[in-house]
């Protein structure tokens, strides 16, 4: 343009922007407008934030599938004492090989008391007590104590493991002892589970109850304030329970994962197994699934449970 037009006009003519300057500017503008997006889909589906990472996946997986019903959801696993006990302890059976535990996860453990309704509770407690994205709570069986849940080197590692793995994925895992398995027993474990509850309102609560623990894994699918708050129950070598077939947490179609050895003197297999068909009979697709391990005894499910893969199904299902 010549200088006449220019002073016709009354401005010099403007430079262009570059090309570089303005997709610049395009993609500042795109990304003010997508970070709200972003925002309100990871608030929304914070089930993706539950899962359990890998921790020793290959040492911890089920040895060979021997059978499978209902679409692998019913398993026979192979358990061989030798390789999976002698093999795997370097004291057997009382402690695993170094290379199957982590102990780092030590400094994340605190014994501790919380003050319920139904009175003080003593617990172990690995991880976040505050803003725990899961929470796993193991409950022991008759005999047993809070320290069984967190021993690194007896049943082969396995709760070790459990406690890295709730550990890594920003969650709490806790040890309780009770004083029994009825009432007062189950009003402790309520009470516990409400405390942390409040303080991690959007963890789901994962109950492991292994043997005679079983009893409050069912008092706790019976309690509607613990129900709606439940991710999932998990049964180590422990019973059934027929209540439970018209509790708020069948309703609620909790998740269920049973584990047992087929030689479990003390609860059969048989019967839970007629137990895991009930369930399925009542409720066609329910969310349940069972592991049977080939020869294994009462302890068995408590060693071999790959936690990991149970629990991020539980999630997958809720």
């Amino acid at each position: 343009m010549s200088r006449g037009a220019s002073r016709i006009f009354g401005r010099r003519p403007t430079a262009q922007p570059s090309e570089a300057a303005y997709n610049g500017r395009m993609i500042d503008h795109l990304r003010r407008l997508l970070l709200p997006l972003v925002l309100v889909a990871a608030f929304a589906a914070p089930a993706a934030a539950q899962k359990l990472p890998a921790h020793k996946d290959r040492l911890f997986a089920y040895p060979a599938t021997l059978s499978s019903e209902y679409g692998g959801d019913y398993r026979v696993i192979d358990y061989n004492e030798k390789r999976d006990i002698n093999g795997r302890d370097q004291v057997p059976p009382r402690q695993v090989r170094s290379h199957y535990v982590s102990l780092g996860v030590r400094r994340k453990q605190q014994d501790l008391v919380v003050n319920t309704p139904a009175g003080p509770v003593t617990h172990f407690a690995v991880g976040r007590t505050q803003g725990a994205r899961i929470i796993v709570v193991y409950l022991h069986g008759k005999g047993g104590s809070r320290h069984q849940g967190v021993d690194d080197y007896k049943f082969g590692g396995n709760f070790n493991r459990i406690k890295n793995l709730v550990d890594k994925a920003g969650g709490l895992y806790l040890s309780p002892d009770f004083t029994n398995f009825k009432d007062k027993g189950a009003a402790e474990i309520a009470g516990l589970i409400a405390h942390y509850e409040a303080a991690s309102p959007r963890a789901p609560v994962i109950i492991a109850c292994g043997s005679m623990g079983g009893a409050l894994c069912w008092r706790m699918a019976g309690n509607p304030a613990i129900a709606s708050k439940l991710g999932g129950l998990m049964l180590l070598g422990s019973h059934w329970s027929d209540e439970f077939l018209s509790s708020d947490a069948f309703r609620r179609r909790v998740p269920v994962f049973i584990a047992q050895g087929s030689n479990d003197p003390v609860y059969t297999a048989e019967r839970m197994t007629a137990f895991f068909r009930a369930i399925r009979s009542r409720s066609p697709g329910y969310p349940v699934r069972m592991v049977v391990f080939q020869t294994g005894i009462h302890g068995t499910p408590i060693r071999m449970t790959d936690w990991r893969q149970s629990i991020n199904w539980m999630l997958s299902a809720r």
